[in-house]
This record gives structure tokens, C-alpha cells and sequence, in this order.
């Protein structure tokens, strides 16, 4: 059985009650409003990860969060008790997860107007959320196209063809579980030899990159 990822969206109201979250593998990025995790303070754009247990605090005018977590197989979805709103956007079982030791990595890529990432793979899967913009991801023979708040999963393994929206910014917030050998490095394989010539125009802003262990259940 392989662990499963999941990408949820809190809203919590300014006042609510402090909510405590049990100890997984995670990352929170903050959305819109200010929150407190653990007494640090939160605003928008700003992300928090961590392995063990946490607190999470509103902050007066309230919070809306990506809340993401690495549990073991055949775990419960856990939206939170407490939350003016919470759901599940998109889970995954990570089939494809490195051996070894792992690591837990949560960055942000931007993209430029008509930028894209040619045919590429990673060393691990990971789930995206579009912040900004818009994108067309093509794999499998397919085009899926995604605006703000929507999220999809990517294997690692399976090439990837990414087109950012042609007329303004695209920003998408990640998670992925990659082995620990990355740490500080980057995931992104070239498919075609002769597409390494090509610039990347994304830019990347690391958030979190932490050893985990991997869950077991």
C-alpha cells in the first residue's frame, strides 16, 4: 500500500478557537489572511512545514489555507474540526514515492506571460495548486487546462508538457515527496536532449525542503 498526499482548503474565522493538528508530514501556505502556527506569525504567501503536531490560530480577520499532508495508506481524510469551511481539493496515493529516505518539499513555481516548461519528468510526485494565471498541462496524450484554486496530481515519472497563460503571470504552489538526496536541488529532468539548450524561465521559491519519514499503516 502506498502513502497517500492530500491538498485541502481551510477557511477559518478571526476569534475561532485554536485547532490542533495531529503530528504528519505537512505543509500550510497561506492564501489570503494571517495565521499563527505554533506562535509563528503567517500572512499572505507565506508557507510553514513541519512533522510533528501543531497549533494553528486565526488571526482577526480570519485565514483561508492550502493545507497539505503526507499520511499513511488507507488513512481517513481530516478535514478541520473548527474551520468555518474545510474540504478536500485533491488526494493521491504515491505510487510512484522514492525508496529511501525521503524528503518533503514545498516551493512555488512562477512562469512569465507565454511561458512553459518543455517535456520533463521529477525525481518524485508531488501535488500543484494554481495560485495566479492559468495553465495547460499535457500528459498521457491529454491537455488539461487550470485556473486559479485548482489542483492535479503529477506521478514524477511521467512526462509532463506545461503552458502558462499568454497574457499574464502563473504562479502554482507544490508539494512533492522527492528522495532525500535532493535536498537544495532541483527535481526537473529534461525528457529531450535537445530541449536542455532551451532557457527555463520559471522561477522557484523553496518554502519548505525537510526530511520526513516515511508513513507507515
Amino acid at each position: 500500500m502506498h502513502p497517500i498526499l492530500r491538498l485541502y482548503e481551510d477557511s477559518i474565522s478571526g476569534g475561532a478557537a485554536s485547532i490542533s493538528l495531529p503530528a504528519l508530514a505537512r505543509m500550510i501556505f497561506v492564501v489570503h489572511g494571517t495565521a499563527a502556527i505554533d506562535g509563528k506569525s503567517l500572512s499572505d504567501g507565506d508557507a510553514w512545514g513541519g512533522e510533528g503536531s501543531c497549533s494553528l490560530t486565526a488571526g482577526k480577520d480570519g485565514v483561508t489555507l492550502w493545507r497539505f499532508e503526507l499520511a499513511a495508506a488507507n488513512s481517513a481524510s481530516a478535514p478541520l474540526r473548527g474551520a468555518l469551511r474545510s474540504q478536500e481539493k485533491i488526494a493521491a496515493a504515491l505510487e510512484t514515492i522514492p525508496q529511501g529516505e525521503l524528503l518533503l518539499r514545498g516551493d512555488s513555481v512562477a512562469f512569465p506571460p507565454g511561458g512553459c516548461a518543455f517535456l520533463h519528468k521529477h525525481w518524485g510526485p508531488g501535488i500543484r495548486c494554481l495560485l495566479d494565471g492559468g495553465i495547460r498541462i499535457d500528459t498521457h496524450g491529454r491537455s488539461t487546462c487550470y485556473g486559479p484554486g485548482s489542483a492535479w496530481y503529477e506521478t514524477g515519472s511521467d512526462p509532463v508538457f506545461a503552458q502558462a497563460a499568454m497574457d499574464r503571470l502563473s504562479r502554482f504552489i507544490r508539494v512533492m515527496v522527492l528522495p532525500r538526496t535532493l535536498t537544495g536541488k532541483s527535481s526537473f529532468q529534461f525528457v529531450n536532449e535537445e530541449d536542455k539548450a532551451n532557457p527555463r524561465v520559471q522561477q522557484y521559491k523553496i518554502f519548505v525542503d525537510a526530511p520526513i519519514a516515511t508513513p507507515r499503516g
